[in-house]
């Protein structure tokens, strides 16, 4: 079976291991959900800028997508996704070191409009959304398997406008392309993480969804089983530290809740 995403999406650099023996210093790739992109790149230079060691390679796409690719055998090590969900799918095909399981960080479901739309809707019960998107177009990540589409059809269904809204729903492969169709002009508004927000200028954010709208975006990650390593384990262990919480704070991304 071919990975197309694994062949396409790869981000090379060196994996800072400190003190690691360089018979440690082995290649690492991480599968990781598109939504991560910037602050995983930006965590890969600090990695490359400290201290030079193996190389870290990185790809980045729908966890749908990546949670099948690694249940079918594509060469990863670490999986993070932006859904439990698609972790526990690839756990429970084996897919998955369930002791090296834990929650990383959290995200929260905004909408948000083109630069030259005008939106005037508050977010809540039976919202005028059909309305505000005045025939035009609703992007977000396709809803039967994209995370940020699946919490966002959640988030509609709950507040009872997805029946009127799914017509005008334009479905995307990540939370990435749902932005570019923004972009482009294809959709005048997108239901995207509030960590996406930065990354198009001038986009308007018309409204954050109630957290009890949607079940709890959380991020877990964890090894892909029989790929353990030392430079892998550490990290992971990178991960955790106060340094990675500050790079991913300043991305948008909040703290993961409490066990």
């Amino acid at each position: 079976m071919s990975f197309p995403f694994l062949k396409s999406a790869f981000v090379s650099a060196a994996l800072v291991l400190g003190s690691l023996p360089a018979s440690a210093q082995e290649t690492v790739v991480i599968f990781a959900a598109a939504s991560t992109t910037t602050a995983m790149n930006e965590l890969i230079d600090q990695f490359e800028a400290e201290n030079p060691g193996a190389d870290l390679r990185a790809s980045y796409a729908a966890s749908s997508i990546l949670a099948r690719q690694i249940t079918s055998g594509a060469p990863a090590h670490i999986f993070f996704s932006a859904s439990p969900q698609w972790m526990s799918y690839a756990a429970e095909r084996g897919s998955i070191d369930e002791a090296s399981r834990f929650d990383l960080v959290s995200n929260q479901l905004v909408l948000v409009a083109a630069p030259s739309v005008q939106m005037d809707v508050t977010i809540g019960p039976e919202f005028l959304l059909v309305e505000a998107l005045n025939g035009g177009r609703l992007a977000m990540g396709d809803p039967d398997h994209v995370p940020a589409g699946i919490y966002g059809r959640e988030a509609l269904e709950n507040l009872g406008v997805w029946t009127a809204t799914e017509a005008s729903v334009a479905r995307a492969m990540d939370v990435r392309g749902a932005l570019a169709l923004v972009e482009r002009g294809e959709a005048v508004a997108a239901i995207v993480y509030a960590t996406d927000v930065i990354l198009v200028d001038g986009l308007s954010v018309v409204g954050t969804f109630p957290a009890d709208s949607h079940r709890a975006i959380v991020y877990p990650i964890a090894a892909v089983a029989g790929t353990g390593t030392e430079a892998s384990g550490a990290f992971l262990e990178f991960l955790k530290s106060d340094q990675a919480a500050d790079v991913f704070a300043r991305h948008g991304f909040g703290p993961a809740p409490k066990a």
